[in-house]
């Protein structure tokens, strides 16, 4: 299995990689043309599956590949509204989700990874 990574980032991460058949994207936060998107978790939580999406692009997945995704949320109190958004980014057949109360490594109110499957 040969491991691809697509994308780059300003810190050693690949937002993409694919190995065989999954596509692993790395933790995307709430941040647009280098800066942290103003507003609450909805406007946070628009951003980063919009971040995630873009990632998915660029190994040749969509938001219908993804199987699997980890949430962390700055504070459990903004879950209904979060999960209110990411509902309608996965409207038909959700993927699996952990989501977890976490302090994050920067001034933000989530992060979001995921796992989509797309066979090569």
């Amino acid at each position: 299995m040969t491991k691809q990574c697509f994308g780059s980032s300003h810190v050693p991460l690949s937002p993409a990689v694919r190995a065989g058949d999954f596509v692993y994207i790395s933790g995307q936060v709430p941040v647009s043309d280098g800066k942290v998107v103003q507003g609450g978790i909805v406007e946070q939580t628009e951003q980063v599956l919009a971040n995630v999406g873009a990632a998915l692009k660029l190994a040749g997945c969509s938001m219908d590949d993804v199987v699997k995704t980890t949430v962390w949320l700055e504070d459990a109190r903004d879950f209904g509204a979060f999960n209110t958004v990411y509902a309608r980014h996965f409207p038909t057949n959700p993927p699996a989700r952990t989501t977890v109360e976490s302090r994050l490594m920067i001034d933000i109110k989530i992060e979001v990874e995921a796992v989509a499957y797309k066979p090569v």
